[in-house]
């Protein structure tokens, strides 16, 4: 038997709210079904699963909030009996103790607000239709102080009772702006934070662009931050301790080099979903990857693993107007990778004063991964890859 837990589907998620299942006992799934779909602080996920087997049972209702790492589904094995994995299950049970009393889930039967002492049935009086309503809303008329005539409950109790105990909507964007906060608090306070900074011409890399371009059509058209994030994926080969993860006291390499993208969502906030294996791409594919992976995160229609593949963060916040950006790292994340805004600079090229455009490129780092030494290596070999841009357009290519 396999139990497939709620992932963490990025550093500021602690918990999830299964919204919908995608599959039913019985089923068969592979690697990368989708398997259900989840409400984080920030966006509804699809949940891939990366095991095989069929689905035995679901251990979720709809609307259930519950932490990372609760089981979701188990799955059969191939030729594993159902008597098989029900054993299984509960010798997992006995091994892990008696479960905490659990707290109510939105899939309880409602209660009402405390109230007065419940009256014992025998004279407890409830019009018909009180009594009808209760069933349908699952409120327990015990518990209930009537207002009517002789203190009967009636049907306007009834609904007092249910609304008072029918959790608040959500507020997403002040639960969004509670998860972000709280997961740069602990960035900031865990990760020792280092940060360097350089300015890039650009001149060479906005003429070959502009040059690439003529005659396409606006939607075949590459954008800038498609060479700047190839620059990236590129200069991380030869740097590879700034691309992975810090986890259990050690740096662990990522793998592969896939770029989260920090794309800001209409409902306000941020979200870094990943594009994967960039250093092998080729601008035309990025440039489609990328717009793919900003419409599907406003829509909120981004899968389980585009939220936690990434292995390192880019942000781009020159369409902001912003010339510097100091960013935070994504926890488990070792670096973090900032463009601001282009802008016309006095800058000497080749003995001459000239005007161009220049970008400031910024790094966040890990200091328990790499060092600023490391570092200004890395934001220099960037710099270098975006005078040459011819060289980014291959995909495959090496640095």
């Amino acid at each position: 038997m396999i139990e497939f837990r709620l992932p963490s589907l990025g550093a500021e998620m602690d918990e999830g709210t299964l919204l919908e299942w995608k599959v039913q006992p019985g089923d068969v799934v592979r690697k990368g079904h989708v398997v259900a779909v989840v409400d984080t602080s920030k966006s509804a996920i699809d949940v891939e699963i990366w095991q095989e087997g069929t689905v035995w049972e679901l251990a979720l209702e709809p609307q259930q909030t519950v932490p990372v790492g609760t089981v979701m589904l188990r799955l059969l094995e191939a030729g594993e009996t159902p008597g098989h994995a029900e054993a299984e299950k509960r010798r997992l049970a006995a091994e892990a103790g008696p479960a905490p009393a659990a707290a109510p889930s939105p899939a309880a039967p409602l209660a009402a607000a405390p109230a007065a002492p419940a009256v014992p049935d025998l004279r407890q009086r409830v019009s018909p239709a009180a009594r009808k309503r209760a069933a349908e809303l699952e409120v327990d008329v015990t518990r209930i102080a009537g207002t009517g005539p002789k203190g009967a409950v009636t049907l306007e109790d009834i609904e007092k009772a249910a609304a008072a105990a029918r959790p608040a909507p959500k507020d997403r964007g002040l639960e969004m702006r509670r998860a972000i906060g709280a997961a740069m608090a602990r960035s900031k306070r865990e990760i020792p934070h280092y940060y360097l900074a350089t300015e890039v011409p650009l001149a060479r890399a906005t003429a070959w662009l502009a040059a690439r371009n003529e005659g396409r059509p606006v939607t075949g058209r590459v954008l800038m931050a498609v060479p700047m994030l190839k620059a990236v994926a590129l200069a991380l080969r030869r740097y590879p301790d700034l691309n992975g993860f810090y986890r259990d006291g050690a740096f662990v390499p990522g793998g592969g080099i896939h770029a989260g993208v920090a794309i800001s969502l209409r409902q306000g906030g941020l979200i870094a979903p990943a594009i994967r294996d960039v250093d092998v791409m080729g601008l035309d594919d990025l440039m489609r990857a990328l717009a793919d992976l900003v419409a599907r995160a406003r829509a909120l229609t981004l899968r389980s693993s585009e939220m936690s593949d990434a292995t390192i963060t880019v942000t781009n916040l020159g369409d902001q107007g912003v010339e510097v950006v100091h960013g935070v790292i994504y926890p488990p994340q070792v670096a973090l990778v900032g463009f601001g805004k282009p802008t016309e600079r006095p800058w000497v090229e080749d003995g001459k004063m000239v005007v161009a455009p220049v970008v400031t490129l910024t790094l966040a780092a890990d200091h328990r991964a790499s060092d600023g030494h490391r570092g200004a290596l890395f934001l220099a070999e960037v710099a270098r890859l975006l005078q040459t841009p011819e060289r980014l357009d291959a995909a495959g290519q090496e640095s």
